[in-house]
């Protein structure tokens, strides 16, 4: 169609556009490449390639390095190769097509969204005259040509389903990004989401849509409604108010059978379940679907009524084992407690005999929790279950008495899910990451040894009652960022930053922005709004931000600009403000500021990511080509809507009365988690003995382990002879035919490592410019295979570049 000028087109020459060098070169799927994030849709992580193996590892070295140019939280993704192409994500969610044997850039596509939230992979289709990617970005799932990188204008809304939308209530409110990639089935596209932890959240839907048109083919209810399985286990009329319950982790699939496995976290809130008592089918479940219909085949919980976060954090992985002289086709599903389930594929039969065991009750006025959970009788699990004092550190005397004296101040478990209490911090053993983690394991198909990479670090937590007289903003705080940045807005820092002194670190339009839009693990809050977020400015001591009020070196008057912060406002000066949008923005931005991208970027949240200044200025001299917009087209009067409308002027510090708008202090709130608090000792290290992570290899034949060897070592303390301790990890091997484990995911000395797999010693190292919390991939092209991660760094520390390295044999 033909291109009508808006006055905020300009906009799409800052945040979208695809940059393009080659075309992709599409190729039918071999042993030598990877065409699905995980190796296969089994996500065992195998690869039959044999070219590296044993003998020669040690000469591996780095064949080709491609610069993202981007920094940040990290660079979570498994790249997948087609053909000579490697489709990845940068870290701010930009797709890339890469020449898979030499590094340089084929095309990027840039979608015009503000995205920093992890993206762990793509997935691809192809009926072998054409080649799609699904990409998510954000809230949205984007479908384009894997050739180009263009969006296919076909599928959904110009190329792309916005995932908010569907799942009840004012979409625009609602918070829900697609971090792990979806499942393809035949036409189908099948995916998830991660929700905040924190009412208000939609339901963890699991939804599968037509790969050619957009369309919704099914959708599956995790939180029941009446008549359907598992609404007996919820208050009546749960599934109206409660949320979660959703995939983050990504799933499986048995191509074959045509069965979808799906593991499922905890309900929201995490910590607190006095509104949702009963078992919380199918929070924590591993479900199995028909992938073509979405019906419920089988499924298995491993916590009932969740209180302590313990979502199933990667997919299950397929693989055959032993059983009597017969194989038998399994599903094995990793957890954050360090328990192995393995079952049936087609029944849900366990494989191994899992125990209901008696629990400890809670203490908590309100919480009714689970009378018993499951237990798997084998494996052992690999990751520590209790806490007492010989368990704590001796790296110095020091370091063990302030350890001792911490430990004594807690709760101590006896094992699994002990109830956190109010008042007093209760020991969480392994830590709420696990244990195992979003990475998963890697298989060798051929043997059915499972590899694990865990934690085996100590966490605590507690609760504490919200005070409903307190003021507006200190509510909001505690209900909805406490649970990761504590009371008293201190963090846990580097995980979870200090919002102490926030105002000198960040202008108000970028708190805005984060906010509404979220960051790394932070999810995003657009249900907080109006006078509610300028209570939690005013209680963070931040709307006062001089950068904010400045204009041509004078201080504008606050009555001057218009509420940024409140989208109801004025009905009547809303309305023209939607009257103006309409006429000159609708047309390349979308009817609900959506946009068109690449072309035309979304404007959700523009404005905190532009000031009123910054916006009324363009409008008045144009840029690029875009024309400039004089008062006698657009009026003060109705420029003063439109910002309104877009919600982008000024943030006023203003006084507001406790009846603003905000998530309700029902049930749901009548207690608030205190924040994730690791156990650590004076300087920083963990409070318990090494190792601190481990690599574990598992027969799952007979659920005896093979071995275990520590993972990770914190440099500064191999400095000092204290090595090899294990550290925390975040990322997931790959095995190969030819005996190797090649892993990344040791945060704090940027290593890749490659063990045997028979007996798991450490076979050859390299140090990465930043760490690699991602799996690696490996492939073969012309006769040459290939290694590549993901080297961006992680949550425990923050880079300003990332890379994707491979590496191969001279």
């Amino acid at each position: 169609m033909a291109l009508k000028t808006s006055f905020l087109c300009v906009l799409a020459l800052f945040f979208c556009g695809s940059i393009h060098a080659a075309p992709a070169s599409a190729a039918k799927n071999h042993a030598g490449q990877r065409p699905i994030a995980g190796g296969q849709w089994s996500q065992d992580h195998y690869s039959s390639l044999t070219q590296i193996d044993r003998d020669n590892v040690s000469k591996l070295s780095i064949a080709w390095k491609f610069d993202t140019g981007e920094g940040g939280e990290g660079i979570e993704t498994n790249p997948l190769v087609v053909g000579h192409v490697m489709y990845a994500y940068t870290a701010s969610q930009k797709v890339i097509a890469v020449n898979a044997t030499n590094g340089k850039l084929i095309w990027k596509f840039d979608s015009g969204v503000l995205a920093n939230q992890p993206a762990r992979g793509v997935a691809y289709w192809s009926d072998g005259s054409q080649q799609l990617l699904l990409c998510g970005i954000m809230n949205y799932l984007y479908e384009l040509n894997a050739a180009t990188g263009k969006p296919v204008a076909r599928f959904g809304e110009a190329g792309r389903i916005d995932l908010r939308k569907g799942l009840g209530g004012d979409y625009r409110k609602q918070s829900i990004v697609l971090t792990s990639p979806g499942i393809v089935y035949k036409d189908l596209i099948i995916v998830g989401g991660r929700n905040p932890e924190t009412p208000p959240a939609p339901p963890g839907d699991i939804r599968a849509f037509d790969i050619h048109t957009g369309q919704l083919a099914w959708d599956f209810h995790t939180i029941p409604r009446p008549g359907e399985p598992g609404y007996e286990t919820w208050p009546t009329g749960a599934w109206r108010s409660a949320g979660a319950a959703n995939n983050w982790a990504g799933m499986t699939l048995d191509e074959r059978r045509g069965i979808v496995y799906v593991p499922t976290g905890s309900a929201v809130p995490d910590f607190y379940g006095g509104a949702r008592v009963g078992d919380d089918r199918f929070a924590d479940c591993l479900l199995a679907l028909n992938a073509a219909t979405g019906k419920l085949i089988w499924s298995f919980q491993g916590v009932h009524h969740d209180l302590w976060d313990r979502d199933f954090p990667a997919p299950p992985v397929l693989l055959r084992v032993k059983r009597d002289g017969k194989w038998i086709d399994a599903v094995a599903q990793t957890t954050k407690q360090g328990f192995v389930f393995l079952f049936d594929r087609e029944t849900g039969k366990p494989l191994f005999p899992i125990e209901e065991r008696p629990v400890p009750a809670t203490n908590v006025p309100g919480e009714v929790s689970a009378k018993t959970q499951p237990f798997p009788l084998s494996p052992a699990p690999y990751a520590r279950q209790t806490l007492t004092s010989s368990d704590l550190t001796n790296r110095t005397p020091a370091a063990h008495a302030y350890a001792l004296s911490q430990f004594n101040q807690f709760i101590r478990s006896t094992g699994q899910f002990y109830p956190l209490s109010v008042g007093r911090e209760t020991i969480v053993a392994p830590g709420f990451d696990g244990g195992g983690e979003w990475g998963g394991p890697g298989v060798d198909r051929r043997s059915g040894v499972i590899y694990i990479n865990a934690n085996n670090v100590v966490d605590t937590g507690g609760l504490a009652i919200n005070d409903r007289t307190a003021e507006l903003g200190l509510r909001i705080y505690r209900t909805q960022c406490a649970l990761c940045h504590r009371d008293n807005r201190a963090g846990s820092p580097p995980e979870y930053p200090s919002l102490v002194g926030i105002r000198d670190k960040l202008p108000a339009s970028l708190i805005i922005q984060t906010i509404h839009t979220g960051k790394g693990r932070m999810p995003s809050f657009p249900n907080i709004e109006g006078s509610a977020l300028t209570a939690l400015f005013n209680y963070l001591n931040t709307a006062n931000d001089a950068a904010d009020f400045v204009a041509d070196g004078k201080e504008l008057r606050h009555d001057a600009i218009p509420d940024h912060t409140s989208r109801a406002g004025n009905p009547a000066v809303d309305a023209r403000g939607k009257e103006v949008y309409a006429k000159q923005c609708a047309i390349c931005h979308g009817d609900h500021l959506e946009g068109i991208p690449p072309s035309f970027p979304s404007l959700e949240g523009v404005g905190g990511r532009m000031t009123a200044q910054q916006i009324t200025a363009i409008v008045h001299t144009g840029r690029g080509r875009m024309p400039a917009f004089n008062a006698s087209r657009i009026p003060q009067t109705d420029m003063s809507s439109l910002l309104r409308f877009l919600n982008a002027s000024t943030i006023n510090t203003i006084e507001v009365s406790n009846d603003a708008q905000v998530p309700a202090l029902d049930e749901m709130n009548r207690y608030r988690f205190t924040g994730y608090h690791k156990f650590q000792d004076q300087d920083g290290y963990p409070a318990v003995s090494p190792p601190w992570g481990t690599l574990n290899a598992i027969d799952l034949n007979t659920g005896k382990y093979l071995w275990t060897v520590p993972l990770g070592f914190y440099p500064e303390l191999a400095a000092n002879g204290m090595g090899n301790t294990g550290t925390e990890n975040y990322g997931g091997p790959i095995v190969t035919a030819s005996g190797l484990v090649i892993i990344g995911a040791t945060v704090f000395d940027n290593r890749i490592r490659a063990f045997d797999s028979r007996t798991g010693r450490l076979l050859w190292d390299w140090t990465l410019p930043f760490a690699a919390a991602a799996t690696p991939t490996t492939y073969m092209i012309d006769g040459k295979q290939y290694v590549v991660i993901a080297s961006g760094g992680s949550k425990f520390k923050h880079t300003n570049d990332g890379f994707y390295i491979a590496f191969s044999l001279p």
